[in-house]
């Protein structure tokens, strides 16, 4: 059935661009890299750090699209996409650990997301929850385990700071609370997600302790963070495709 066209200012292209099925990931260059791992992948725009990708796997279409860093700029791109016709959204991330059983190269799934992400209460209320949806939560599931990758599933917090200043960091508190990792997206998508009726679902390559968090001192770029966001990449495009 073909749908009625409308132009996205932001994401800079046409709604009949976008497919059902979305993968968006922070970094525009990690977006060409989900993207190459897929069938005849084509750049179709980049405007500002939302770098667009299509393509197939397995004969199923799928967009790519990265939305850059903090909940404010990634909540347009997640507007966007479901005004353009997106009905399941992955995002593939990378986290730090408030665990310390969850170490450097892990991955997280998250169930849910605390929403300390300074964008949602202008949404909806505080009280509404950020929730992912129960089937692609099961769907990354069942694809972990088919890739042989061990993951965590649980609450995740969403934080819209990164260098904290006169005020700290929620990230010890919610420690003490059993959440599992923190980063700073994934409770806008879905509590927009949700807010749409559409799924959505995160996971996230483990890069630190962010326990007693010290920015100075961070540097993802390492080889086993690498390999975990490779591993989650896969992971995710399994879970697109489906059983």
């Amino acid at each position: 059935m073909s749908k009625n066209t409308i132009f996205l200012p932001i994401l800079k292209l046409d709604s009949s661009a976008i497919n059902e099925k979305v993968i968006v990931c922070g970094d525009p260059a990690r977006a060409e890299k989900i993207a190459v791992r897929l069938d005849s992948a084509e750049e179709i725009s980049f405007n500002r750090e939302y770098r667009f990708f299509n393509g197939t796997k397995d004969t199923v279409n799928i967009s790519v699209v990265s939305h850059g860093v903090g909940a404010t700029g990634a909540a347009v791109c997640f507007e966007e996409l479901i005004k353009g016709g997106a009905r399941e959204i992955i995002r593939v991330g990378t986290a730090g650990s408030l665990s310390k059983k969850i170490i450097d190269g892990d991955i997280v799934i998250a169930s849910a997301a605390v929403r300390e992400d300074g964008l949602t209460d202008q949404l909806i209320a505080p009280a509404y929850p950020a929730v992912a949806s129960k089937k692609l939560i099961d769907r990354l599931e069942w694809a972990a385990k088919e890739t042989d990758v061990r993951t965590n599933t649980g609450i995740i917090l969403t934080i819209g700071a990164f260098y904290p200043e006169l005020e700290g960091l929620p990230n010890n508190y919610y420690s003490k609370a059993n959440v599992l990792a923190v980063e700073m997206e994934a409770s806008a998508l879905f509590v927009i997600a949700s807010l749409h009726g559409i799924e959505a679902g995160a996971l996230f390559a483990i890069d630190g302790l962010a326990v007693d968090f010290d920015a100075d001192t961070y540097n993802p770029h390492r080889d086993k963070v690498d390999k975990a966001i490779d591993d989650e990449i896969e992971i995710a495009i399994k879970a697109v495709v489906g059983k």
